[in-house]
């Protein structure tokens, strides 16, 4: 029952970054770069935080916790383990998000730079769904 609920809180967790994401880059994102306006995706930012935040922590925890259940040998490295394999992808992905939210944090939000952080909100985006499209296949048997 407690992994059911772990899966469970994960999934809502995955909903909100993605589909927070998602809001970010279709919906806030063309309109700040049509007037050129930095403060449209701060107040996205401000909002968002708030609730995206935890929820990647909540995932991380998670998929920790689920890595931990599911795997035996993920310390062996071996990539043709169907489980082993997913979660190496994910932690890249995760080492993706972490490295573009740091240079975003430290290097563009500062300087206001509004067109290369589009490219990277586009890229946390695109970094988002390929979580849950990884995600989808570990459980569904495959589709990597």
């Amino acid at each position: 029952m407690l992994l059911k609920l772990i899966i469970f809180l994960h999934i809502i967790c995955a909903t909100i970054w993605t589909g927070g994401h998602l809001i970010l880059t279709f919906g806030f994102l063309p309109k700040a770069l049509s007037k050129n306006d930095f403060s449209i995706i701060e107040q996205f930012e401000s909002r968002f935080e708030r609730i995206g935040i935890p929820a990647l922590l909540i995932l991380v925890i998670t998929g920790i916790y689920m890595a931990i259940i599911y795997t035996t040998d993920f310390f062996e490295f071996d990539i043709s383990n169907h489980q082993n394999k997913h979660i190496y992808i994910k932690l890249l992905l995760l080492l993706s998000t972490v490295l573009l939210a740091v240079h975003a944090r430290f290097f563009l939000i500062p300087k206001k730079k509004l067109k290369p952080l589009a490219y990277h909100i586009g890229l946390v985006t695109l970094i988002a769904v390929l979580f849950v499209f990884v995600g989808f296949s570990l459980r569904s048997g495959g589709l990597l």
